[in-house]
């Protein structure tokens, strides 16, 4: 009916970061965790009964950026004190202020709380990026330690991982083999909700030095890195989670459920990707 099934967001986060899950860290109230229709107490009770679900020694990095500073600091703070590991910052969207804007936003929220910032690079959805040289001058603030790099350019990135020591995961699924190759660490993903033990096992391929299997890895999961976004990744996500019978529950407006029609896709595209969906 549109509340926060609290019972429901704990088991989905225990699966997640179980074996059969295959993640190591969870994202609380980023994108796919609708951010923008949560309320300030929804986002602190999620935090807070998370962290009791999954206990002290998973990492939990909750999603406090918004394009109003002052309210950012707010929920940096709020989830510092529910009991998050790390905040996710990104780009003021709408707003869309000058690289110095940004620069001192970051610093405001980092220096608002205890937590370390991951910085989240997307500007399609932001409209604007963080340029290289913003992104070499916020390394510098010892809070600042990584970047979900969503922008799509490997070329920028590449340069900011080799004159930094940000670690950069991507922020799109497709292009974390790619990002691998210029010293990216992993993926803040969104098809690890159904995927996550094959996108942690090309990881650990990359990582050992098999770059066949990484590659074979990558090819193999196209089409579900591709079919999670026909229409958009919380809608088919949360459609795939309802499926395998986790409690994912309806989007709220303005997004809309998955239609029948939609739903047949992403079990084709899923089957190519060798994930199944049960009937």
């Amino acid at each position: 009916d549109g509340r926060l099934d609290v019972a429901g967001a704990q088991e989905l986060a225990q699966h997640l970061v179980s074996p059969a899950g295959g993640n190591d860290g969870l994202v609380l109230y980023g994108t796919t965790g609708e951010a923008p229709t949560l309320s300030d107490e929804e986002n602190e009770v999620i935090v807070r009964e998370v962290r009791d679900a999954v206990g002290p020694t998973v990492k939990l990095i909750a999603g406090v950026g918004s394009n109003d500073t002052a309210h950012s600091i707010e929920q940096a703070q709020r989830a510092q004190k529910a009991g998050a590991d790390g905040s996710l910052v990104v780009a003021p969207y709408y707003n869309r202020p000058p690289q110095s804007g940004l620069v001192a936003h970051v610093h405001a929220v980092a220096d608002a709380a205890e937590l370390p910032v991951m910085l989240y690079d997307i500007p399609v959805r932001s409209g604007i990026a963080f340029e290289t040289e913003t992104l070499l001058r916020l390394a510098e603030h010892p809070r600042i330690i990584a970047v979900k790099d969503a922008k799509s350019d490997i070329a920028a990135s590449s340069e900011v991982i080799a004159k930094t020591d940000l670690a950069f995961y991507s922020g799109d699924d497709i292009n974390l083999l790619p990002l691998l190759a210029v010293g990216g660490v992993g993926v803040v993903s969104v098809c690890a909700h159904v995927a996550g033990p094959a996108i942690a096992s090309l990881i650990a391929a990359y990582d050992e030095g098999r770059f066949g299997d990484a590659l074979a890895l990558h090819q193999r999961l196209l089409p579900v890195f591709r079919g999670t976004f026909r229409t958009q990744g919380t809608i088919l996500t949360k459609a795939a989670l309802n499926i395998l019978g986790l409690p994912a529950g309806p989007v709220r407006l303005p997004l809309v459920d998955a239609t029948p029609e939609q739903i047949a896709v992403l079990r084709d595209d899923y089957a190519a990707g060798g994930v199944t969906l049960p009937a």
